[in-house]
């Protein structure tokens, strides 16, 4: 059985990732590319993380929490394979997006990636709902 504290850190951290698809997409109608890409890639972030919570895992940095989401979910089968593509598009976009001054990232490119956030997102709460 699982903890309430556990419980209650991984809802709220799956609805922080909700929130920030929806905030992408009302920036999406703006233009502002880069803050999409950027948003995107924090929700299933945060998805990941509020899968982990149930394990009591978490990590200081994000490659700690990739590499723990990939192993204990994604390679086990317990949640679709096709979500570490997911991951590694978004990683590159927001890299790249936040730290180079010189990166372009289109509206179609990131709408995509918007799109791929969502059916991240879906996929964690779906599972999610089997363990609350």
């Amino acid at each position: 059985m699982l903890s309430e504290e556990k419980l209650s850190l991984s809802k709220i951290r799956l609805e922080i990732a909700k929130e920030r698809i929806m905030f992408a997409d009302d920036i999406l109608a703006l233009g502002d590319y880069k803050t999409v890409a950027n948003r995107s890639y924090y929700a299933i972030f945060s998805a990941m993380r509020a899968v982990l919570a149930l394990d009591g895992f978490d990590s200081k940095k994000h490659s700690g929490v990739i590499a723990e989401f990939r192993k204990t979910y994604l390679k086990t089968g317990l949640l679709p394979k096709k979500m570490s593509f997911i991951i590694d598009a978004l990683v590159e976009i927001r890299q790249g997006s936040d730290y180079d001054d010189f990166y372009i990232v289109s509206k179609e490119e990131v709408a995509e990636q918007l799109e791929n956030a969502k059916l991240f997102v879906r996929e964690v709460e779906k599972f999610l709902n089997t363990k609350y």
